[in-house]
């Protein structure tokens, strides 16, 4: 007789390690970012720095991560972190924030564009005019449309649950499942921009103009500069979702640190090389233009058969991305779930697969009801508000666990400490602030989610007080 499975299964690698953190950052944004970023700036130079610095940031971040990673390895990654840092509390909103918001939110902005993309292919049904058209009202955020877009939003749904299905089955199965197609999205993108450089159709010096900036763009260069990072940040995010896994990782001071730092790079290059490469066939007024940037770019190369190809591509792309997502999300519920800080059932373990099931099914969900709620750049928005609210105390904790552990075993320090970690709060400081200023509605629905939380917490310390007693 099998015995029953207790524990989470210890066997993703290395190469696992790093397709998860560069798998969950490629995904829709390096799709459909570049045109609103194009339009924002109307800058190629700008649009390239922008893209760089959103990538340094990013790797500061990664660099911060890969310390606190390489000192605690339990499933559940900064969740885990946070309550070592800060306690309960901070801890608990984090988590209920990642369910609530920040990594459900993303699946369901990367389930949305995949929908997108798999309609130039499979023509969806549309719901009647009266259906939609309802919508209701949440102050400060605006109206929501539930049943606008239908059919992209129902393929979104059936993606994220067929994947919450195979990540139910098993880590191993759904770890190399990220690997393959992780694999093969980043050659693709490699290939596409290679295309796109021989093709001899385009100008070096759509690249390069001079810093020759727009009178519109020069007015409100803080501001735009500010939404335009906003964009490349979603396109990085997810960066940190392999030390939500740490537990099932093998050798993970070594292994998760090296994911987080080896998967940055490769997508801080990839991403650098194929905004070059849609600049050199687009000019920058043309790339605004032109939301679906990349289908737009493989038309000049492939002619009509280029927007098939780039969507294949997008398909496979966001597939990864959310299979990357779900895989790891899942665990934060349930170290939650563990620590007494959520629901019991979300704690459970299943007996032949060994995978945490019923958060699996809880945050797919959700996730699927998130899509109802609104466009891809809509969730997008709201999404990136609440993550850096978390990434900026995340550096933070590097100074203040150098303090409460002095003597614990780290593998990896930060390189720059403790400059390091400071330039990275500041600027994710300086970065939530100018979403405020410029985006009040989306940082107020990522508040709003964030904040819905409380009760539960409440209720929770309330009832474990009351067990200790």
């Amino acid at each position: 007789m099998i015995k029953p499975k207790t524990e989470l299964v210890r066997g993703l690698t290395l190469t696992a390690a790093v397709m998860i953190a560069a798998g969950s950052m490629i995904g829709s944004g390096i799709f459909r970012k570049p045109a609103t970023m194009a339009d924002q700036l109307m800058s190629p130079e700008l649009l390239l720095i922008v893209w760089l610095v959103a990538g340094i940031v990013t790797f500061i971040g990664a660099l911060c991560n890969a310390e606190i990673s390489g000192m605690i390895d339990a499933t559940g990654g900064q969740y885990i972190y946070f309550e070592k840092m800060y306690g309960n509390f901070t801890s608990y909103l984090y988590g209920w924030s990642v369910f609530s918001v920040i990594q459900t939110g993303s699946q369901a902005a990367i389930a949305y564009v995949f929908g997108e993309y798999l309609g130039y292919f499979i023509k969806f049904p549309e719901l009647p005019q009266a259906l939609q058209n309802f919508s209701f009202y949440i102050p400060v955020v605006g109206h929501i449309f539930p049943f606008a877009e239908f059919g992209a939003k129902a393929a979104a749904i059936l993606c994220i649950l067929f994947l919450t299905g195979i990540n139910y089955t098993g880590v191993v199965f759904g770890g190399a499942v990220q690997s393959i197609i992780t694999f093969i999205k980043i050659a693709s993108i490699i290939l596409l921009s290679i295309f796109l450089f021989a093709s001899g159709t385009g100008s070096f010096a759509n690249i390069s103009t001079g810093f020759a900036i727009p009178e519109a763009t020069s007015a409100n260069i803080i501001s735009l500069l500010g939404l335009a990072l906003a964009g490349a940040f979603w396109a990085y995010d997810g960066w940190n979702n392999v030390t939500f896994v740490a537990g099932e990782i093998k050798d993970p001071q070594r292994n998760v640190p090296l994911g987080l730092l080896f998967g940055t790079l490769i997508v801080i290059f990839v991403y650098l090389l194929v905004n070059a490469a849609y600049l050199y066939v687009l000019p920058v007024y043309k790339m605004a233009n032109s939301p679906l940037v990349a289908a737009t770019a493989a038309e000049i190369i492939f002619g009509h058969s280029g927007a098939s190809i780039i969507s294949i591509a997008v398909i496979v792309s966001t597939f990864g991305a959310l299979n990357g997502s779900i895989l790891s999300t899942a665990r934060v519920c349930f170290a939650m779930s563990r620590n007494s800080m959520f629901f019991k059932k979300l704690g459970e373990i299943h007996p032949n697969f060994g995978t945490p099931h019923t958060s699996l099914i809880a945050q797919g969900l959700w996730s699927c009801i998130l899509v109802m709620s609104g466009t891809f750049d809509t969730i997008t928005d709201y999404v990136i508000f609440a993550a850096w609210l978390f990434y900026m105390l995340g550096a933070y904790g590097v100074i203040v666990l150098r303090k409460k552990m002095p003597d614990a075993p780290r593998p990896y320090k930060v390189w720059g400490y403790p400059y390091t970690p400071i330039i990275f709060v500041i600027f994710s400081l300086l970065f939530l602030i100018n979403t405020v200023i410029s985006d009040l509605g989306n940082a107020a629905m990522g508040s709003i989610l964030i904040l819905s939380g409380l009760p539960l917490y409440f209720w929770r310390s309330s009832r474990n007080k009351k067990l200790v007693k």
